[in-house]
Order: C-alpha cells, then structure tokens, then sequence
C-alpha cells in the first residue's frame, strides 16, 4: 500500500473509494498536515464532490476536454514516469533536513523497510496550496493524480478546503493505467514509478513479476543473474573482511 509518509508520525484513517461508492477506511502513515486529514475526503468523493475518474477515463477527459492533469508525486515517482502536459506539485516531498529529528526519521524509515522499498523519508510540503494557487484558478476542472491514489486524496482534500471546487480523482493512481490509457513521458511504464531498493533491483515486486509472467524467461532470467551477482558479491566481501582480519591478527602478533 501506498503510504503517504514515513517516520514516526501519527496514524489517520482514508478512504478509498470503490465503483459503486462504498467506503473502505485504511490506515496509512502519514506526515503532519495543515489540519487532520479522517473520512472528509472519502464522504467528498461519496458526495459527489470530488468525481471519480479511472485512468481511461482521465486520458479521455485530458485529450476530449482539455482538463489539467495535477501530480502530487514525490520527485523519485515522478522522474520515471509522467503524464504529458501534466503540472508537477508534490503534496509531500523528500525530507532533506540536517535536524536531528529530521535525521531520526530518516533512519527510522531506512530501517523499517526504506532498503528495500527505495521509499525516503517524506514530509508534508508546506508550498503545496501556495504552488497551486499561483497554476490554476479555483474554478480550473483538475484532475488530481498520485501513484496509487491515496496522496492524491490527501491533495483533493486540502484543494477542496481552499476553494477548488472542480476536483477530479483518479482512481487507484498512475499505477492503475495501461500503458494506452495516458500519453506517457519518462523512461519506464507508469506501473513501475513507485517501485525501487533492493526488491526493484531484484525484481521481486509484484509489478516486475506481473512483467516477468508476460515477457517470459529472458526477463526472470536478468533477474536471477542479478540475485546471483549479490550473493557472489556479499561472499566475496565476506571472505575478504576475513583475510583483513587475519592480516591485521598477524602484524599484532609480530
């Protein structure tokens, strides 16, 4: 699941949407927002007033009817995959801070799972409103997007809360479309940008192994030679930090 942050921060519950309405809250870890984000954003889009679009759909609207198409991507999503034309404004951004607790979190996050998932530590962008408010006029019909749709409620949220009243979700993110749904640009398929780490090296995510099913066993097998390679590499390392170890043993000794 797509968590909107990382770090030791609070809990809040979202919702996400199904075709016929129905509300599923999920707990997801988030980083401080302006305000506390609960179910308002689901009962918006229950309500009606953020409209639910499928990717299909957002390519349709974007191409038919000019509609602007907003990412609230972190920047290591959107650097591999994005959508032509579309507005760039993370609603949560890489935490760089030298803060100690900044720090704290960072290795926290590392810790917790960042190796293997590539997923920094992020917090809440404090310019996200300011950034959209100097792009698009309140009434501007906008399509907002993250990888797999819970940051992008985040955004509908707080966009709804200032005035944007003509919001579009896209349901299940970037990562729901095919790759003939929305014009890409960028060097990997949309289903790919949230992916990264060792499991992305190793391509032990699902999305690589959905790829692997497909493309057969020259796939698997740059694959495997990688997981090869790592274990070949690790040994080496270990068998070298021996021979150090005995060499430094041996000149104490004399």
């Amino acid at each position: 699941m797509e968590a909107l942050g990382h770090g030791l921060l609070p809990l809040v519950a979202l919702g996400s949407c199904q075709k016929e309405q129905r509300c599923q809250l999920v707990r997801i870890i988030c980083s401080p927002l302006p305000y506390s984000l609960n179910s308002c954003a689901s009962l918006k889009i229950r309500d009606g007033k953020v409209k639910v679009l499928t990717p299909r759909e957002a390519g349709y609207a974007i191409q038919l009817s000019n509609k602007m198409l907003l990412d609230v991507r972190p920047p290591m999503e959107r650097k591999k995959a994005w959508v032509k034309g579309s507005t760039w404004i993370p609603i949560f951004d890489v935490d760089t801070s030298l803060e100690v607790g900044t720090l704290s979190r960072r290795a926290t996050n590392f810790l917790m799972g960042g190796w293997w998932s590539g997923i920094p530590a992020l917090s809440y962008n404090k310019q996200f409103l300011s950034n959209v408010e100097e792009e698009f006029a309140k009434d501007t019909d906008l399509i907002v997007a993250c990888q797999k749709g819970l940051r992008s409620i985040a955004a509908c949220e707080v966009l709804y809360n200032a005035g944007y009243c003509n919001l579009f979700w896209v349901q299940g993110g970037l990562e729901a479309a095919e790759e003939e749904d929305l014009e890409r640009e960028g060097p990997q398929p949309f289903k790919f940008a949230g992916i990264g780490g060792l499991s992305e090296f190793l391509g032990w995510t699902d999305q690589q192994r959905d790829a692997a099913a497909k493309e057969g066993w020259g796939y698997r097998l740059s694959f495997s030679a990688r997981l090869v390679g790592l274990v070949l590499g690790a040994d080496a390392l270990f068998i070298g930090a021996q021979k150090v170890g005995q060499y430094l043993q041996e000149l104490r000794s004399h």
